[in-house]
């Protein structure tokens, strides 16, 4: 098997390290740095496990795009740290000691070479499915916490699989299409769309999707697997002849506006238009800054973790 492209989603990443790794941990002047720390030592974790050439810290440059609020208002909604004025934009609510350390971990990142991807009014679900499904040659991981993204498994043109972070990173799972139809019950010759199709159906409080009422997760996974996917349920749904349930399709035929809507909402973007911050997206096996990268290892005090970070690299063939 060739190397894989590694694409990790960045903010999943470093939020489960802030919350995971003891606040304990500060730089030399006092500020806190767990999650600095936990998110290089995640991320030397990964490389020297699935072994990429290739890799993109994929960010949030819009964490709530108008597009999706638009089509249902209520997405990500309660996420909102204060009302804004009209015509600003949604500030996510993020813990006070988390913002500087993503800027940390943002200039550690510039400094060592290594590549992001974002693209403007999208988040980083829409960057990570759009470089998986542009890619061609190469496998593919995505490294994130977030199940929506179990959408984006695939066996062609390429392998792409995610490892699920849900349960911490020492237990991490790798999903391909048959580990999801398997623990989702979805069929598994379209295990990603219909994971997809399975979330807009039970909705998603997380993300301020309310999902057709009444039905949960596991009513989804049987329409699904019975009608293969969410346009031959509403096809059974709007047909009287059709085996479905009168309540049951009295659900679905009463959240067609919500259906509808939701589509756009909950599958992520394909055709995203990123921006890399590095000219490739290649791995570089040792810092493009050293001086820079030494500084800020020693300001922030996390030397220890860049030195793992390097070590990963260093069993990386040359």
């Amino acid at each position: 098997m060739p190397a894989p492209l590694c694409l990790l989603d960045g903010a999943s990443m470093w939020f489960r390290s802030y919350f995971g790794v003891p606040s304990s941990i500060t730089a030399p002047d006092g500020r806190p740095v767990n999650a600095v720390r936990g998110f290089i030592d995640s991320m030397a974790v990964v490389i020297a496990q699935q072994r990429p050439k290739r890799l993109a810290v994929c960010l949030d440059l819009d964490w709530r795009p108008q597009f999706r609020v638009d089509l249902i208002p209520s997405y990500k909604a309660h996420r909102v740290a204060e009302p804004e004025p009209e015509g600003t934009p949604d500030i996510e609510e993020v813990p006070d000691d988390l913002s500087p350390q993503v800027d940390i971990i943002m200039a550690l990142l510039d400094a060592f070479g290594i590549p992001t991807a974002g693209s403007e009014g999208f988040e980083a679900d829409d960057v990570l499915g759009t470089l998986a499904a542009r890619e061609r040659h190469d496998p593919v991981v995505v490294v994130s916490g977030d199940r929506d993204l179990l959408q984006v498994v695939a066996d062609d043109p390429v392998p792409v699989r995610v490892l699920y972070l849900g349960r911490g990173l020492a237990k991490a799972t790798l999903f391909g299409p048959k580990e999801v139809a398997e623990n989702y019950s979805v069929p598994v010759e379209r295990a990603g769309p219909a994971y997809a199709e399975l979330a807009l159906l039970r909705g998603d409080p997380s993300d301020g999707l309310p999902g057709v009422p009444g039905v949960g997760e596991k009513t989804a996974a049987t329409l699904l697997a019975q009608h293969g996917s969410l346009d031959q349920i509403l096809a059974a749904a709007h047909d009287p002849k059709s085996k479905i349930a009168k309540g049951l399709r009295a659900k679905l035929l009463g959240a067609t506006d919500y259906i509808e809507a939701a589509g756009r909402v909950v599958r992520v973007a394909t055709d995203a238009p990123i921006t890399l911050s590095t000219r490739t997206d290649e791995l570089p096996l040792v810092a493009a800054d050293p001086q820079r990268t030494a500084a800020l290892a020693t300001e922030y005090g996390v030397g220890s973790s860049i030195a793992r970070l390097q070590k990963a690299l260093d069993s990386l063939p040359q």
